[in-house]
C-alpha cells in the first residue's frame, strides 16, 4: 500500500510547494474598489488581469448605496483588515466613487506600508450630473447617502479626504455613450464626469483614454495604464 501512497504524497507537496512559490511572487497587493451602485463583480476582469501581472488582488465588495463615503471607508478598511495578512505594499486601484473611497481610506488610516493609487474615471471634483440629479425621489433611491457626496461642491467634504501627499496617477475618459448627462456636464467628459473634474492637485500623473465610464473597468487600454502606473508610477504616454 506504502509504494502506492508515496508517489500521490510526494506528486501533492510539490505541487503545494509550487503553488507557495506562485503566491510569493506576489510581493505586493492592490485593492480595487467598485464604483457606486456596483460591486465587486464590475471589477473581476480588472482583478484578473492584475492577479496575472504579480499581484495579490482583493476586490472588496460593499454597500455603496447604503452609507455615507466616510462610513464606507470603515466598512472597507474592516475587509481589508480580515485579507491582508502580512506587511507587503499595498497599492489601490478605485474605480468612479471607489477611487474617492481610496482617497478617504488614505486620509483617514494612513497606511504605513502604502504603495500607488490608480484611480479610474473619479469624479474628484464631483460631477454636474449629481448636481442635476440630487433632488430627485429616483436619485435618492437608487444611489443613497453617498449619491449626494458626488456633488461638485466638495468644500464639505475636505475633512474626509485630504490632500494627496502619496503617488496618484489619474485615468480619465472622454468618450460618452450617454448624450443627455453630456449636455449637463461642462467640457469634455465620458458621460458620467468631466475630464477637469477628475483631476486632483498633488496627482503624479494624468491621462485621457477613449473610453465611457459605463465600460471603464472593462477596457483593456485602461487595464493596462493602471497596470503600468502600478509598475512605474506614470502612465505610458504615447510618444509623438
Amino acid at each position: 500500500m506504502s509504494k502506492f501512497l508515496l508517489p500521490i504524497i510526494f506528486l501533492i507537496t510539490t505541487l503545494l510547494s509550487s503553488n507557495a512559490k506562485e503566491i510569493s511572487k506576489k510581493e505586493e497587493y492592490v485593492v480595487v474598489l467598485h464604483g457606486i451602485a456596483r460591486s465587486s463583480d464590475n471589477m473581476k476582469e480588472l482583478a484578473s488581469f492584475l492577479g496575472k501581472n504579480g499581484y495579490e488582488v482583493i476586490n472588496i465588495d460593499y454597500p455603496s448605496t447604503s452609507h455615507k463615503i466616510e462610513e464606507l471607508t470603515d466598512i472597507v478598511n474592516l475587509e481589508m483588515s480580515k485579507k491582508i495578512v502580512d506587511q507587503k505594499k499595498i497599492n489601490f486601484v478605485g474605480y468612479s466613487m471607489g477611487g474617492l473611497i481610496v482617497r478617504a481610506l488614505i486620509h483617514k488610516f494612513k497606511y504605513k506600508n502604502l504603495g500607488r493609487v490608480v484611480q479610474l474615471a473619479p469624479p474628484n471634483q464631483g460631477s454636474e450630473v449629481a448636481d442635476f440629479l440630487k433632488d430627485f425621489w429616483p436619485y435618492k433611491k437608487i444611489y443613497g447617502p453617498a449619491g449626494q457626496q458626488l456633488i461638485t461642491n466638495q468644500k464639505d467634504f475636505d475633512n474626509i479626504f485630504g490632500i494627496v501627499n502619496y503617488e496618484l496617477g489619474i485615468i480619465a475618459g472622454n468618450s460618452s455613450i450617454d448624450p443627455i448627462s453630456s449636455f449637463i456636464i461642462k467640457g469634455d467628459d465620458d458621460g458620467k464626469v468631466a475630464i477637469e473634474k477628475t483631476k486632483l492637485e498633488g496627482m503624479k500623473d494624468h491621462i485621457i483614454i477613449d473610453a465611457s465610464h459605463t465600460f471603464f473597468p472593462t477596457n483593456k487600454k485602461v487595464q493596462k495604464q493602471a497596470l503600468f502606473f502600478l509598475k512605474n508610477g506614470k502612465f505610458q504616454h504615447q510618444t509623438p
